[in-house]
């Protein structure tokens, strides 16, 4: 489902900077259902084809362009050059705004007041964040396959640990790749030629970049699109073997794990004990804060936003103003400003020392997702309670009854949202923890495992070599070295209530059985079904 088709997210007027005549135009910005920005001369013209239309920022910090989505980074904390640098461009108000690529070209606004600069940072930042989580979730198997590749192509090269760069959708994801190992070789060739004064040079270099990025994407693009066919078509062949053979494959796959155990365990679990397990509740603390704060920010805003409705209810009328209401709150997660004080909570992560020993390159990562689980569980309560209330109304019998159904109904919402929370923080938790102490046991025993490996390849049939990987076999045997000690870190936490987190037997027996009943359905449309009453 599309929960904001056809709703527009933020508009306002902004002050652009347009590369080809070097000046400063006003203009009238659109953020659509798709995070992807639409400017217009004005807003008159919003009706009208738009003045310039981007795609929607993708991985990390950056901004849009027209003809292929970049990928996009999360916005600066400051917007201003670092100390004795001059910046590239001389901006007309004290309240800048840039979205920033790394390798595409940038974006420069502004606008009037630091109020407003508040909120359309606020808002880029939710256009990158969305445009960031490209991989979707919806498919189990192939968005791990490829991240799994990535990550093992990255270790191929002696590259370990997290890498902020896996974001946007797969081509984007690609582009980085390609970027990051292209980059310096043309830094080092073109650099030198460039003439000019140092902003001119910086210009010149970004222009380069850009286009150099955008043709690396379209031969990602059709390559990876390639690749994709390539395996639909081996797909049925796999099928058919993988169902007439799976006994014998199950039995060599085990076959083989035993015997890289043997090997791999006992130096696993001695690296474990050395060098993971002294850390991973301090790593968890760290996350545990911060995120908790985040989801508890969450539950206020829903709290504070459904009481507020009540009251107005109250003095102002009874289900013409409901619907109203509803119509707002039904979009209350994907309001970037109303969200954005729940967002910042995780900006205070931070994994101190252990970031340099776990080689930690960003925590934008978990920032991020941390904050689409916050945004996910507030449309999940405000739907939960859309659908209770939309259950009530028939039976209600004037504006005195109408509040106080809202009120027993907010509070079993937050109840329900209490231990979703919990569940869904600590399965944060405990995947958070696996991206930081992986990478680094698999670096650590790659040098007394790794040779090691190539002699298990002749216990697997070259019938089955496909479906069983002894590279795939040896990461789980890591993962299981160090799984055990995760798990049982996040359950004591639990067990100690810290950070209102629950045990997973309380999520059972105390939540709302009721609530769990409640099916996937349609987003209800208040104005279409109540307005005429």
């Amino acid at each position: 489902q599309v929960p904001l088709e056809d709703h527009v997210i933020y508009s306002g007027n902004i002050f652009q900077y347009m590369e080809e005549n070097k000046k400063w135009r006003n203009r009238f910005c659109v953020v659509p259902h798709n995070y992807g920005l639409v400017l217009y001369e004005n807003k008159a013209e919003g009706a009208a084809p738009p003045r310039c239309r981007q795609a929607p920022p993708a991985p990390h910090h950056r901004h849009p362009a027209p003809s292929a989505p970049l990928s996009s980074f999360p916005l600066p904390t400051g917007v201003t050059p670092k100390s004795g640098q001059s910046p590239i461009l001389k901006c007309p108000t004290d309240f800048p705004l840039i979205l920033w690529h790394p390798y595409a070209r940038h974006y420069y606004c502004c606008v009037m007041t630091g109020k407003e600069q508040q909120r359309w940072r606020a808002v880029f930042q939710d256009c990158v964040r969305h445009c960031n989580d490209g991989i979707s979730e919806d498919s189990r198997v192939e968005a791990p396959a490829f991240t799994d590749a990535i990550r093992m192509y990255r270790q191929a090269k002696e590259q370990f640990g997290t890498w902020d760069m896996l974001c946007g959708n797969q081509t984007q994801v690609l582009s980085n790749l390609v970027m990051e190992e292209l980059l310096p070789e043309l830094r080092s060739t073109i650099g030198p030629r460039l003439k000019g004064k140092a902003q001119e040079r910086q210009r010149t270099w970004i222009q380069i970049s850009d286009a150099v990025y955008r043709m690396v994407y379209e031969q990602t693009k059709a390559q990876y699109e390639a690749v994709l066919a390539k395996c639909e078509q081996e797909r049925p062949r796999m099928e058919s073997i993988i169902r007439t053979d799976m006994d014998q494959i199950i039995t060599s796959k085990e076959h083989l794990a035993s015997k890289i155990r043997a090997l791999v365990l006992p130096k696993a679990e001695v690296c474990v004990r050395n060098h993971v397990q002294p850390y991973i509740s301090s790593i968890l603390e760290a996350l545990m804060t911060p995120t908790s704060q985040g989801f508890a920010e969450v539950r206020e805003v829903f709290f504070k936003e459904v009481t507020d409705m009540n009251m107005n209810i109250v003095n102002e009328g009874g289900l013409e103003k409901l619907v109203e209401y509803m119509e707002k709150l039904s979009q209350l997660a994907f309001h970037p400003v109303k969200m954005q004080c729940c967002y910042e909570k995780m900006e205070q992560l931070k994994l101190e020392g252990l970031q340099q020993r776990f080689d930690v390159s960003s925590t934008s990562v978990f920032k991020q997702r941390a904050q689409i689980h916050m945004r996910q569980q507030m449309d999940d309560a405000v739907y939960t309670f859309e659908t209770l209330l939309h259950q009530e109304l028939g039976k209600l019998q004037g504006k005195e009854e109408l509040c106080k159904s809202i009120q027993r109904i907010l509070e079993r919402v937050l109840k329900k949202f209490d231990y979703d929370s919990s569940t869904v923080r600590k399965k944060f938790f405990r995947e958070a923890l696996l991206q930081i102490t992986i990478p680094f046991l698999l670096k650590k025993l790659a040098p007394t495992c790794k040779g090691e490996l190539a002699k298990f390849q002749e216990l697997i049939f070259e019938d089955f070599a496909s479906f069983i990987l002894v590279e795939n076999t040896y990461e789980e045997v890591v993962l299981q070295s160090v799984m055990k000690d995760i798990m049982q870190a996040v359950k004591e936490a639990a067990v100690q209530r810290n950070h209102n987190l629950y045990r997973d037997s309380m999520v059972l027996h105390n939540s709302d059985p009721n609530l769990h009943l409640l099916a996937e359905g349609l987003p209800l449309d208040w104005a279409e079904e109540y307005s005429g009453r």
